[in-house]
């Protein structure tokens, strides 16, 4: 029986606000170094970035009927996630489908499959990351499920949770840990530009990290070319 959850729990926007601008790469580190969707998720045009909770939708090999159903239920900031029951490259997801998400005020689409009218959509500006670029249509005949708990390119995607996206890739965090992980994030930021200050000013990595003592213990040798070739 397929489903349509219309009420699904959503971050409150205090903490939504502090992922805005936020780097994929740094709430990765943030959250554990967990959630990062597949490598092969791309955006269709950079620069991209993006955050909002989820709206999740599953869908049937070469069918996007339960997009339609999907864009009902979202709301201004929102990114919607789509993941088929089956691999397939189809494109899903055009410019039509796409002008509707944008006059709903829906972020940007994450599809663990194909997209096309790529041009069009780039010039519209509405983000989009996928698995692959493919002009192949689909039909709408077979029901899946919105709003349930997916798995979007190899994550763990439940409605509500915080999709953070740019051009290194998509991660996810749980909804019930989203000030946490910002917390911990706005730590490695506010490192990260001391470290960064450090070395503009020359000083060196290994200094930094600490790294000269572990690399003694590990049995680097440092040598001479000269004293080599004697």
């Amino acid at each position: 029986m397929a489903t349509c959850i219309t009420d699904i729990p959503r971050p409150e926007k205090t903490t939504l606000a502090k992922f805005q601008g936020a780097g994929v790469a740094t709430v990765h580190e943030a959250l554990g170094r967990k959630g990062l969707m597949a490598s092969y998720m791309k955006p269709i045009f950079r620069p991209a970035r993006i955050a909002g909770p989820a709206v999740t939708c599953e869908v049937t090999p070469g069918d996007n009927w339960m997009l339609h159903v999907a864009v009902e239920q979202c709301q201004p900031g929102d990114v919607l996630v789509v993941s088929p029951t089956s691999p397939c490259d189809d494109g899903y997801f055009g410019d039509l489908l796409a002008t509707s998400l944008h006059s709903r005020g829906v972020r940007g689409l994450v599809i663990d499959a194909g997209v096309r009218d790529i041009a069009d959509l780039t010039e519209m500006g509405f983000p989009v990351w996928s698995k692959a670029v493919f002009a192949q249509g689909t039909v709408k005949q077979t029901l899946g499920n919105v709003n349930v708990a997916i798995v979007c390119a190899g994550q763990l995607v439940n409605p509500g949770d915080i999709v953070i996206a740019d051009d290194d890739g998509v991660v996810v965090v749980p909804r019930d840990v989203g000030d946490e992980v910002a917390s911990k994030m706005k730590r490695r930021l506010e490192t990260e530009q001391e470290t960064r200050q450090r070395l503009a000013e020359g000083e060196l990595g290994l200094d930094i990290y600490q790294m000269r003592e572990r690399l003694r213990r590990s049995g680097i040798k440092y040598v001479k070319f000269s004293a080599e070739n004697e």
